[in-house]
């Protein structure tokens, strides 16, 4: 059965991590090797080499192909061998897979479903990254859990007031309802909290004090990518004339209980302020550890008892519940069509 929709673009590595020397990553249990040509461009294969099944990530590049590290099979961009040391034929069958790759604003994504459907037009929006009028803290985290957790997660943010005390959590979030839209595949829980306190982290950052409203708009795009529009503005003024926050979150499994979190957050308040960057930088470091031991606990109790009730929801769930059934219906449609291929 299905476990990860494949067609989609995931985010696979930082560009600053992507060199002329291979890496591996694992997306969605296929490994991967991501290297550079020589004019820049990012490659992705599947990390194993067709002779043997050596992982050409512990290789070395020649020129645009990467060469195994075993007998020295090479494999240019396309995937197609081009080099053979021990003989001049090059066997026909003598390829790896090639992913569709784009680099945008920082994120290198990859498309790990059938390559024909691979539409660079669907990668998310992240220009925030790459906007002068906007600073941006990164921070990268192997996540010890499923990837659903993650998103059930981001999609209800009430656990700030409890899990986030001392950074972006305050007592009043869970007092405030939310609304849900869903627009194709992509599900919006938004909450609006007139007239608060900004929460620690934001009110030491942002150089704050009094009564505001706040904000946290949550689109999750389906199934790997969200952006958290927030901030808070002066009472009853327009969100967009106050102090914004855009976190954007690559959410990419490994296999069923891992899962790579790429996290951005980007600001258009004290942008020249390295002080605040460097706050920032603990204080969002701290928010991810919090999030990944509280899930990996989560993760380990699910499969101590996985016959045990453990997921009512409530109100505030709304959104989670959704998405759980467009994730679902991609999912079956994904191995619908996989089965009829294979009929």
């Amino acid at each position: 059965m299905a476990v990860f929709v494949l067609n989609t673009w995931y985010v696979a590595a930082w560009s600053t991590e992507v060199t002329r020397e291979p890496v591996r990553r694992v997306v969605c249990k296929q490994p991967l090797v991501l290297y550079r040509t020589q004019d820049g461009a990012a490659v992705a294969l599947a990390d194993r080499c067709a002779h043997r099944a050596y992982p050409l990530s512990a290789g070395r590049t020649v020129g645009d192909s990467v060469e195994c590290g075993y007998h020295g099979f090479a494999y240019g961009p396309d995937g197609v061998c081009t080099r053979v040391p021990a003989q001049a034929a090059i066997p026909a069958r003598a390829r790896v897979r090639r992913y569709p790759v784009v680099e945008k604003d920082g994120w290198i994504w990859v498309w790990t479903g059938d390559e024909d459907l691979a539409d660079e037009s669907l990668v998310p929006d992240t220009h925030w990254m790459n906007d002068p009028a906007w600073a941006t803290v990164t921070h990268t985290m192997l996540f010890e859990c499923r990837h659903d957790l993650i998103h059930d997660n981001l999609l209800d943010l009430t656990h700030e007031t409890f899990l986030h005390k001392t950074t972006v959590g305050d007592d009043y979030i869970p007092e405030y309802g939310i609304t849900v839209e869903v627009d194709g595949t992509v599900v919006t829980v938004d909450r609006f909290m007139p007239g608060v306190e900004a929460p620690p982290l934001y009110a030491r950052t942002m150089g704050t004090e009094g009564l505001y409203d706040r904000f946290h708009a949550t689109e999750f795009h389906i199934p790997g990518y969200h952006v958290l529009h927030s901030g808070i503005t002066a009472q009853g003024r327009p969100r967009e004339e106050g102090h914004l926050i855009k976190v954007l979150n690559g959410i990419t499994p490994v296999d069923e209980r891992t899962t790579w979190y790429y996290y951005a957050f980007s600001r258009n308040f004290a942008v020249d302020a390295e002080w605040a960057t460097k706050e920032l930088e603990v204080g969002l470091e701290t928010v991810l550890r919090e999030d990944a031991d509280a899930l990996r606990e989560q993760e380990i109790g699910m499969r101590e008892r996985p016959d045990a009730e453990h997921d009512v929801l409530i109100g505030q769930d709304a959104g989670v519940a959704k998405a759980r059934r467009i994730l679902g219906r991609l999912l079956a449609a994904e191995q619908a069509a996989d089965q009829g291929t294979k009929g």
